[in-house]
């Protein structure tokens, strides 16, 4: 427990974003960003220095906060902006990958992502449509159009209709007057994609792409083995455990998260795990095994509110799994990951009733499928 300005964090990834720039790794310097989203007070962006200049690993969200937060910790360090030549981007969410476009517009960065990087997302499909010149309208108009393009986006997967933010959100997101202009919150091109164990020299030495969905379909770590050094993005957490959502491109979101973390989990000579928020850490494999023990008991609860509710949709589970405070689409969005999961091995049955709603019951006993998080 953290104690700062007053205010009490139980959670690493919870502290707000300090000014000081340390040496992590060999080679690679830890700056926290400023950013303020549930459950998250700072992003990590590690700077990768070598002979050409740095790149920097997960720049922040979009907007002027950061980007001077950003100039003022590349200053502390004696970065030039204009050194700057890759913004590494570990997954597709606009903490990561916001500050990315302003490090291509103004230094002519280079932009490096998993192959598969995209933006699955009602957001991104909404903003495609705001184009700058859109720019010119109240702010009313914008989030009045911005909540029309959620809304083209139809049900959830489990057959609720799609609750638009807040207004204050989506004001936030448009950014109408800062530098993060909309296409900003895009996820941006990259021109470097990389595949599964294919390597990359950054920092003088070369780091090997870990391809590792769970979180999101996209999620990209980098492995170097020569100094035992893991950036793991939002795959490893040290205090809290990642989002695992049921509504992106993964069939099984829950399955391949629990087959990446015992990938990463079992690598050998590891000498210090590097997060995109919270402090590094050591022991990554107690770490990722506290991780899936925390979904499997997620999935006992599931299995247990199956037999007491007989037949429910996906809200009625996630009341069982989450407390009041956190009900709402993300929380629905894991529960229905986990009960999908659990429908893939054959513990529950499911189907879609008369009210639209997806609806999980146990399955009839029988000789059930091995669990992957058994």
């Amino acid at each position: 427990m953290i104690t700062i300005m007053d205010t009490v964090y139980t959670r690493q990834e919870q502290e707000p974003a300090s000014s000081e720039v340390t040496e992590v790794a060999p080679g690679v310097l830890r700056m926290q960003l400023p950013i303020s989203l549930p459950g998250l007070g700072h992003v990590n962006c590690y700077a990768l220095v070598d002979d050409d200049g740095v790149a920097l690993v997960d720049p922040g969200l979009p907007g002027e906060t950061s980007w001077t937060a950003l100039g003022d910790r590349l200053k502390q360090a004696g970065i030039p902006l204009r050194r700057v030549h890759t913004a590494v981007v570990t997954h597709s969410h606009p903490d990561h990958f916001g500050g990315s476009h302003q490090l291509r517009d103004e230094v002519g960065a280079a932009v490096l992502a998993h192959s598969d990087f995209s933006f699955n997302s009602a957001a991104e499909a909404a903003n495609a449509d705001l184009d700058l010149e859109l720019l010119d309208l109240e702010p009313e108009a914008l989030i009045e159009l911005w909540k029309a393009k959620l809304a083209e986006q139809g049900d959830t997967p489990w057959g609720t209709t799609r609750q638009p933010p807040s207004d204050a959100m989506i004001e936030k997101f448009i950014q109408t007057n800062q530098v993060g202009l909309p296409q900003r919150f895009r996820v941006p091109q990259p021109s470097i994609r990389v595949n599964d164990g294919e390597s990359v020299r950054l920092a003088g030495r070369d780091w090997f792409a870990v391809h590792t969905p769970g979180h999101t379909h996209d999620h990209l770590c980098l492995w170097d083995p020569a100094e035992g050094v893991l950036l793991s993005g939002d795959h490893v957490l040290p205090t809290i455990t990642p989002h695992i959502a049921g509504s992106n491109d993964l069939s099984d979101p829950l399955a391949a998260f629990f087959e990446s973390l015992q990938r990463v989990g079992g690598f050998d000579g590891v000498k210090v795990c590097l997060p995109a928020h919270g402090h590094p850490f050591s022991d990554l494999r107690t770490r990722t095994d506290a991780i899936r023990e925390h979904h499997c008991e997620r999935l006992d609860k599931l299995r247990a509110a199956a037999d007491a509710l007989g037949d429910a949709p996906v809200e009625a589970y996630m009341q069982e799994l989450f407390a009041q405070r956190s009900w709402g689409y993300m929380a629905a969005s894991e529960t229905f990951a986990h009960l999908e999961h659990l429908h893939k091995i054959g513990t529950l049955d499911s189907s879609r009733n008369s009210d639209g709603l997806l609806h999980y019951r146990p399955k009839p006993s029988q000789q059930l499928e091995s669990s992957p998080a058994a």
